[in-house]
C-alpha cells in the first residue's frame, strides 16, 4: 500500500477478502475507497485495472489467471508458482489475454541490484565463479502459512528463492544440476534448505534458507579477478552500502541511494509495463526459470542425489513477454 500511494502513476482503490467483514474493517483502517466480500466480486469490478495477488504460494496460479482472464493486469507475489503446471497455466493465460503478468521479487528493481549486476557484467571481477547467499529467520508461529503444506509452505519457497533468483541474475545463466539437503520439520514442510546450482560455464551458486535462524541477508559473488559483498541484497534501505575488492580483504564500500520506499520499483516497474508497453524488468521465462531450479533443488533434497535440470525446463532468456 505504502509504495502505491508514493506512485504518480497507481491509485490504491480497492481490497478484497472472503470475509466481508474482514474486508470492511481492513478497507477502513487503511482507508480504502473499496471493499470486495469475495476475489470474484472484485475481478468482475470496473473500478480496478491490475491486481497484486498476495494470496499464499499454492493459491497464485489459480488467482492469477483468474485475474488476467478478467481483464486486469497482475503483479504476482513470489514464488510465481510451485509446479511448472502453474507457470504454465499462467503465462497461457497472458498470452490469450494480452495483459501484463510480473512477478513480485522487489530486490531486482532496487538500485543496488542494477548497480551489482553493472559491475559484474562490466567484468569488474572477472569471471564469476560463485554466488553465496542466505535468508534466514526465525518463525515462531506455527499456524503461519509459511509452514502449512496445503498452501505449499517452506524456506525455499518463501526466502530461499530469494539467492536462488539473485544467483541465477548474476551468473546469467540457466543451471544444469542441483544437489541439497533439507531439514522437514513435523510442519511436513522444509524449515531449513541447503542448496548448490551447478552452471553450464562452470559457475556454482549455494545458499540456505530457513525458519530457525535469526535473521540473515547477504550475498558473496567470487570473481577470477574479485569479489562483491552484499550485506542487504533482499530488502536494502534507503541508503545501503555493498563492498567490492580484489580480495576478501581489500574491500571497498560502494553507497547506493535507494526509492523511499522498497517496493515502489516494483509498481513503477507494473506502471511501465501497462501505461507504457514496456516488458516488465522480471520476464515470464525467467520467472519459469526460478521455479524449476526450486523444483529440481526439492527433487535432489528428497532423493538425496544430484539431480539434472532438463533443457525444457529452462526457456530461452530473449523469450521476453510484455504488454500488448
Amino acid at each position: 500500500m505504502a509504495p502505491l500511494r508514493l506512485s504518480p502513476r497507481n491509485t490504491l482503490v480497492a481490497v478484497a477478502s472472503r470475509d466481508a467483514a474482514k474486508a470492511r474493517a481492513y478497507a477502513a483502517e487503511w482507508q480504502i475507497a473499496h471493499a470486495f466480500d469475495s476475489y470474484e466480486a472484485m475481478l468482475h469490478s470496473d473500478v480496478i485495472d491490475a491486481v497484486y495477488v498476495s494470496l499464499p504460494n499454492g493459491l497464485h496460479a489459480e488467482w492469477a489467471a483468474k485475474a488476467l482472464r478478467a481483464g486486469k493486469h497482475v503483479l504476482c507475489e513470489k514464488p510465481f508458482a510451485t509446479t511448472l503446471a502453474d507457470v504454465d497455466l499462467m503465462i497461457r493465460a497472458q498470452r490469450e489475454t494480452g495483459r501484463v503478468l510480473a512477478e513480485a521479487f522487489m530486490y531486482r528493481h532496487h538500485p543496488q541490484t542494477l548497480k551489482v549486476q553493472e559491475l559484474v557484467r562490466s567484468g569488474a571481477i572477472g569471471q564469476v565463479r560463485l554466488v553465496r547467499g542466505s535468508f534466514t529467520f526465525t518463525l515462531v508461529d506455527r499456524t503461519n502459512v509459511r509452514v502449512n503444506p496445503a498452501l505449499d509452505g517452506g524456506s525455499i519457497w518463501d526466502v530461499g528463492c530469494y539467492p536462488i533468483s539473485y544467483a541465477r541474475m548474476i551468473i546469467g545463466e540457466e543451471p544444469v544440476e542441483a544437489s541439497a539437503m533439507q531439514a522437514v520439520g513435523d510442519s511436513g514442510v522444509d524449515e531449513t534448505f541447503v542448496g548448490t546450482l551447478r552452471f553450464p560455464s562452470g559457475a556454482y551458486a549455494q545458499f540456505d534458507s530457513g525458519f530457525h535462524a535469526p535473521f540473515r541477508t547477504n550475498i558473496e559473488i567470487a570473481g577470477s579477478e574479485g569479489v562483491i559483498v552484499v550485506p542487504r541484497p533482499f530488502k536494502p534501505a534507503g541508503h545501503d552500502t555493498f563492498y567490492i575488492g580484489q580480495a576478501s580483504d581489500q574491500l571497498k564500500p560502494v553507497t547506493v541511494e535507494g526509492p523511499p520506499d522498497l517496493y515502489l520499483g516494483e509498481v513503477e516497474d507494473m506502471a511501465d509495463a501497462v501505461l507504457d508497453g514496456k516488458a516488465p524488468r522480471i520476464t515470464l521465462s525467467d520467472s519459469r526459470a526460478n521455479v524449476a531450479a526450486i523444483l529440481a533443488l526439492l527433487h535432489a533434497a528428497k532423493e538425496r542425489k544430484t539431480i539434472t535440470i532438463s533443457a525444457a525446463d529452462q526457456p530461452a532468456r530473449a523469450s521476453t513477454t510484455g504488454a500488448r
